[in-house]
């Protein structure tokens, strides 16, 4: 379950509490005594850990200091604040001017426990036909008015209408209604989905009166257009300036309707939250070092590695601090486009992956840093490992006849190198592989015994860096008869040929909750492989992978959504589709002193900036930010 925007990290979910009243229902003739209590809270499994009457969760300081100024940094530039478009270059943080309706608890990842921000409670049926949620009488825009039903009702609609993703992501809701007290309805077109009642209280809520009015020129605004016009917003922040592409910041607002809901006690503890735009890898961690911004997550081995061997980090000034990752998987990967020919065929994709080194690759360029993806659902209980058993076996038996047949017999494991005769074996079973599907080598090329057609690959990538392991690659790949060309694009074109699926092969990741569900259907799902905006940059189109996706989303407990999910990861794995690359399980973070946190990090995520506030004394001792 991951999707809409949402101040990171946050998902929806809910809790088998106590019957807080009733709102008016807009589904059939159910009587009173059947219908569903209104929750507090939520979850997809177990229960909530906060009950009704909690005032703060337990990993805040809940008197944590207010003030002081967070910069922040961002690559590439923005040219809009509208957020729901597909279009265009969102400004950076603008989440943090708008609520959805509930929003995830920090340290319950795990079952995705949410609780009440715009809405003040929930309820669905035992079927998950349908999803209510009453809004808090409290909630409130910044210029004072009321947020409305007739506000969440509109703003599902415009997301749905203008943004294809959107459009996927909700394709099972039929209706919204927004219904008497502050109450919006819900209707789905299949009961059992367990995850639709949850992943509806993610919709972002966009004022639908300031939407249609018009601006301080007197033109009337327009959601389906691209604005620099500030929006109104009802969340902690509000815009206080902006340079297009540059920068912006958000200050606190003061007055801020939801300060003492459980959720936001001892959060958003900064007056400004600043973002600074910058065009190029090497000159934003020079400016991190220039003091310029004040927290960093790195991604790269090499700068971890070699790259804050400064002063400020030798004096104490810089900290640099590893989190344990624990809230999330990934599935990142060389990932051939399908929709060409020439990857159609699983054991060309294998031969690719046999030409990969990624042991040598991770010696000498990433300083042994990562770990082998093995799993779409790496580093989480959700990755397959052995040969499947108990419930798992039983899902997969119920699909035989649509997944390969070695997913009963044979773990996947990756090719592994790291040596020049490790690499040599590798390289022939690659070649063997290939002339198994119809190529053969001709005078140092590979060529399709057919069409006499060479197989090249078009590699495209938007951050120059990618060379130090794409060359490699092309190298090997050159010693099998493959050309790759390596092509790096200025990040617009990038978006765009990555969106009309014009490309060869790239490199993608796909982020993992620790609750999957309808998202994999925008992931793998056949419906999805033929939609721009959806994430099935593979092109896969598996009818075993279809059915299994229906298994993740329809289980009805947390063991059957483990079981189910293994299922899935080994029947991916098993296809082929893509080159799996590496991962790290720990978030990899530099700070300039500034700041304070709780004692009680959250095992999922370090929580910064939205846990963390400004130390004036430590500030002091390292010098005040400008």
């Amino acid at each position: 379950m991951a999707f809409g925007w949402t101040r990171k990290p946050i998902a929806a979910t809910l809790f088998l509490g106590l019957l807080v009243g009733f709102g008016v229902c807009g589904h059939s003739a159910a009587t009173l005594a059947e219908e569903p209590q209104w929750r507090h809270a939520t979850a997809l499994t177990g229960e909530p850990r906060y009950g009704p009457e909690v005032t703060h969760f337990d990993y805040v300081n809940p008197d944590a200091p207010k003030g002081g100024l967070v910069r922040l940094s961002t690559m590439g530039g923005f040219d809009t604040f509208n957020p729901i478009l597909p279009k265009g270059d969102v400004a950076p943080g603008v989440g943090l001017i708008y609520e959805t309706l509930m929003e995830t608890a920090l340290d319950q990842y795990d079952i995705s426990a949410s609780y009440g921000a715009l809405a003040e409670a929930m309820r669905y049926p035992d079927d998950f036909s349908w999803v209510e949620y009453r809004l808090n009488p409290k909630a409130k825009w910044h210029d004072g008015q009321p947020v409305t039903a007739d506000d969440v009702v509109w703003s599902f609609e415009k997301a749905v209408e203008l943004s294809p993703q959107y459009k996927f992501y909700y394709h099972n809701v039929t209706s919204a209604k927004a219904l008497p007290d502050g109450v919006v309805h819900f209707e789905f077109d299949a009961p059992g989905n367990r995850e639709l009642p949850h992943i509806m209280s993610q919709v972002l809520v966009l004022p639908k009166h300031w939407w249609e009015g018009t601006d301080a020129n007197g033109k009337k605004r327009d959601i389906g257009q691209s604005t620099l016009e500030p929006p109104l917003g009802s969340g902690p922040y509000k815009i206080k300036s902006f340079e297009p592409n540059r920068r912006v910041t958000y200050e606190r607002v003061k007055d801020y309707w939801g300060a003492d809901l459980p959720i936001r006690v001892g959060t958003n503890n900064f007056d400004e939250i600043r973002y600074d735009a910058f065009r190029d890898s090497t000159v934003l961690l020079e400016a991190f070092k220039g003091d310029q911004y004040d927290f960093r997550a790195e991604n790269s081995a090499k700068n971890w590695a070699t790259g804050y061997d400064t002063p400020a980090v030798k004096e104490g000034r810089v900290i640099l601090e590893e989190f344990p990752d624990h809230g999330s998987g990934i599935m990142q990967a060389f990932v051939p486009n399908q929709r060409r020919e020439k990857f159609k065929d699983p054991r060309v994709r294998r031969a690719l992956n046999y030409a990969f080194d990624f042991e040598s690759a991770n010696r000498t360029i990433f300083f042994g840093q990562y770990k082998r993806i093995n799993s779409y659902f790496a580093g989480t209980e959700l990755a397959s490992s052995g040969l499947p058993k108990g419930q798992e076996l039983e899902i997969l038996e119920s699909v035989r006849d649509l997944v390969p047949p070695e997913v009963f017999t044979t773990e996947y494991t990756n090719p592994v190198g790291g040596d020049p005769q490790k690499q040599r074996s590798n390289l022939r079973e690659a070649l063997k592989l290939l002339t198994a599907a119809g190529y053969e080598l001709k005078n140092g090329k590979l060529v399709n015994e057919k069409t006499g057609e060479p197989f090249q690959i078009e590699y495209i990538a938007a951050d120059p860096n990618s060379e130090r392991y794409v060359l490699p690659f092309a190298n090997n790949l050159k010693l099998i008869g493959i050309d790759l060309t390596y092509r790096v694009l200025d990040t617009p074109q990038y978006i765009n040929r990555v969106r009309s699926r014009d490309y060869d092969m790239i490199t993608i990741g796909w982020p993992e909750s620790l609750s999957p569900g309808n998202e994999q259907r925008s992931y793998w799902g056949s419906v999805s492989a033929d939609q721009e905006q959806s994430q099935n940059y593979a092109g896969i189109k598996d009818p075993g992978v279809d059915a299994l996706i229906d298994k993740v989303v329809y289980a009805k407990d947390r063991e059957t959504l483990v079981a189910a999910t293994h299922a899935l990861d080994r029947v991916l794995l098993a296809h082929n589709f893509v080159i799996p690359q590496w991962y790290l399980d720990v978030d990899r973070t530099a700070r300039w002193d500034r700041f304070g946190h709780p004692d009680d990090i959250p095992e999922y995520t370090h929580g910064f900036p939205t846990i963390w506030w400004y130390d004036k004394d430590k500030a002091a001792k390292t010098g005040v930010a400008k």
